[in-house]
């Protein structure tokens, strides 16, 4: 196995806390690297405001039509409104076409290109190479091969992660129509639902680890597609609560820079947009890092098992030939 013959390198093996404490201290290991990584993060800033700025709108919008007042319909679960269905369906379907589009071409690229810009440097950094220039970070060629191997995985990340979130929204949508209807009451179906989102959420947490380290392994492992996925989630093997702790951290970090802006209507105002943005962009970078970590951290595991194993074997081997 190509992997087996790579540099471990002499770390001790980290735990949640010490994974977050490892990566914090990347960036500020080469100034360089913060500054590059700033620069090349632009493009896919300005994109965000613009896109978050739609995003927020058609939440704001569709909350407004789910939960109208209890008495403005005269109907009963489990028949959805006409009005809120009809609404639903056509005067938001463009926009969440509008939204879908923007999503899977120009922002999927975006970050993903930043993201391969990040764990690659970052792993340098974080393996004690010699620190690169700003000069050398600008003028470092792209791997092609590396670039369509980590799109191709993306890809497959980005239709697990889009099923896995529909039935998330699937959950809270049933529920706020169901919660909005007077003559609907019976407490054990709303516990049902709750336990269910629970549940769904943290599978989500669980596998997010998986696909992002599926994307770190294509960008430095040249592994890419399903076979990205499938050892990821052989060195995720014994980690996996790690993995959804690590991933609950930037899931929240997102949730609760997102909530606020609703609430207070930062939509219409691109100064609040900004302020968002510009801190989700820095807990996304700090992710990836975070990722990469993770990822060399969980390939030690394995494959000091690995040789603990063949070292037990080789003793057992040599006890029964005396």
């Amino acid at each position: 196995m190509e992997m087996e013959n790579n540099h471990i390198m002499p770390k001790q093996k980290l735990e949640f806390f010490e994974i977050l404490k490892e990566s914090l201290v990347i960036p500020c290991k080469n100034i360089n690297f913060i500054i590059f990584i700033f620069f090349t993060s632009l493009p896919f800033f300005c994109f965000m405001v613009f896109y978050e700025i739609i995003l927020q709108t058609t939440l704001v919008e569709t909350s407004k039509i789910l939960t109208q007042p209890p008495d403005f319909y005269d109907y009963s679960w489990p028949v959805v409104p006409t009005y809120i269905t009809r609404r639903l369906t056509w005067e938001f379907l463009h926009r969440l076409i509008q939204l879908g589009l923007l999503y899977m071409v120009p922002l999927h690229l975006l970050e993903l290109f930043n993201v391969i810009l990040t764990v690659d440097l970052a792993s340098k950094i974080y393996e004690g190479e010699k620190p690169m220039t700003l000069r050398e970070m600008i003028h470092k060629p792209i791997d092609k091969a590396r670039l369509k191997g980590s799109f191709i995985t993306s890809v497959y990340v980005f239709f697990l992660s889009t099923c896995t979130l529909l039935g998330l929204i699937w959950l809270v949508t049933n529920y706020t129509i169901i919660s909005s209807s007077s003559a609907f009451s019976y407490d054990l179906f709303f516990v049902v639902f709750g336990v269910a989102f629970v549940i769904l959420l943290a599978k989500y947490l669980e596998w997010s680890a998986v696909w992002n380290m599926s994307i770190v392994i294509s960008t430095l492992e040249k592994r890419y597609g399903v076979e990205a996925l499938a050892v990821s989630a052989y060195f995720i093997r014994g980690s996996k609560q790690r993995g959804l702790l690590l991933m609950l951290v930037f899931f929240a970090w997102g949730i609760v820079l997102r909530l606020p802006c609703l609430y207070a209507g930062c939509n219409e105002r691109g100064s609040g947009i900004v302020a968002q943005i510009t801190l989700f962009c820095l807990g996304n970078v700090m992710k990836w890092v975070v990722c990469m970590v993770f990822f060399y951290d969980c390939k030690k595991r394995i494959l000091e098992k690995k040789v603990d194993e063949e070292e037990g074997r080789e003793v057992k081997a040599a006890a029964a030939h005396e």
